[in-house]
């Protein structure tokens, strides 16, 4: 049967199959997919909006924060109360060649510490969130000591999802405090809820005013010394200093401040750095030995998932860090993360660790071991940890 068209003069008969139909009504389950669909949609715009102002306030959104950068900016020399022009301070020249020599040591290991390599740039999601979040004083600092595994413990805690840590090392307490805590905080990467706020500097375990200074900033701040064998330890800040300057003297001479008697050299900072137990009393008049950790480098390296346990531990972190982050490698001698932060692909440290050490004279550094050996068993008894530098059993506890 047709349809009868009215609008005009005659009636055409009109197949129905012809005549526009009425839509079919959706399925049950294509009306709940577009449905889900839509909401996703409002859902990651809602995401995007509230994004937006962090990341337009991080122009460096593919740094590892502001610190990176900052921290290897010089300072600058703080001018003096009443205007005058700032002045560097006098140093008289050394007395005899062996003082220059050791200057010169020292001036070299300086500069090394300056020009550490930047750790790799972290993932794209990784930077993305660096963006959010507050930038927090630490609430955790390792504290030294130089050459005892400081960087190689940094490197492997920033694999933990809850340690967000400045790359370089600050050193406010020690060179930068006249800047104020702002511009220390300014430097700290940004942090969420949950995560720890972290830094390292080696040279503030042996700063005489750095304890005073944390202890203003927070007496609750957690402190991590790596300690390692103190003679391995100056023998190993010695080839530092020696790759920079080859020209400096020998180990054997700057030890020594009479070879013939045997007397040490205690001013000269590689010998004295090892002093451990003489360090450590200053900072236990401001901090209790319970909120300090003392971490072992020869363990770190033989050793590394269960050091981090520990570490994880007295931050208050979930053991995330295990053996399955490492593997030995065994060019360098020392372990390697499998993968690094905000990267899939495995990670060593760089070129300057892992050097390999001069001949040094069995003579030297027996007496060496026999000038640091009470200052061991004093260092001891304050932690209560054996570290087995003078042939016990190394890490048990006394």
């Amino acid at each position: 049967m047709g349809q009868c068209l009215s609008g005009g003069r005659s009636c055409l008969d009109v197949p129905g199959r012809f005549l526009p139909q009425p839509p079919t009504p959706p399925p049950p389950v294509r009306r709940k997919l577009a449905l889900l669909f839509a909401m996703l949609c409002v859902w990651l715009y809602m995401f995007l909006y509230s994004c937006a102002g962090s990341c337009a306030a991080a122009p460096g959104l593919l740094l590892l924060g502001s610190g990176s950068r900052t921290a290897h900016t010089p300072p600058a020399l703080a001018a003096a109360p009443n205007g005058t022009p700032p002045r560097l301070p006098f140093r008289a020249p050394p007395a005899t060649a062996l003082a220059a020599g050791k200057e010169m040591a020292e001036g070299a290991a300086s500069l090394e510490e300056q020009s550490r390599e930047t750790p790799d740039s972290p993932s794209s999601i990784s930077s993305f969130f660096s963006g959010s979040g507050t930038k927090q004083l630490p609430q955790a600092i390792i504290i030294g000591v130089k050459k005892g595994g400081t960087r190689a413990l940094l490197e492997f805690l920033r694999v933990h999802p809850d340690v967000r840590a400045v790359g370089a090392e600050p050193h406010f307490f020690d060179r930068s405090y006249d800047k104020g805590l702002a511009w220390y905080r300014d430097l700290m990467p940004r942090t969420l809820d949950g995560q720890i706020t972290m830094e390292k500097t080696p040279s503030y375990f042996v700063t005489r005013e750095a304890p005073a200074r944390i202890s203003a900033m927070s007496k609750d701040t957690k402190l991590i010394v790596v300690v390692r064998d103190p003679v391995t330890r100056a023998i190993s800040d010695y080839t530092q200093t020696l790759s920079k300057r080859p020209d400096i003297p020998t180990f054997e001479s700057l030890t020594f401040k009479n070879r013939s008697t045997g007397l040490i050299d205690t001013s000269w900072s590689a010998i004295q750095i090892g002093i451990y137990a003489k360090h450590l009393e200053h900072w236990l008049r401001h901090f209790p030995i319970g909120q300090m950790l003392f971490v072992s480098g020869e363990r770190l390296i033989s050793d590394p998932a269960g050091e981090l346990g520990r570490v994880q531990d007295f931050l208050g972190l979930k053991r995330i860090i295990t053996d399955k982050h490492f593997y030995f490698n065994k060019t360098k001698g020392f372990p390697c993360l499998k993968k690094a932060e905000g990267s899939s692909k495995p990670h060593c440290l760089g070129k300057t660790k892992g050097r390999t050490h001069p001949e040094i004279a069995p003579e030297v550094v027996q007496r060496l071991r026999e000038f640091y050996r009470p200052f061991n068993l004093k260092f001891y008894q304050m932690t209560g940890h054996d570290f087995g530098w003078d042939g016990t059993d190394p890490g048990g506890v006394i």
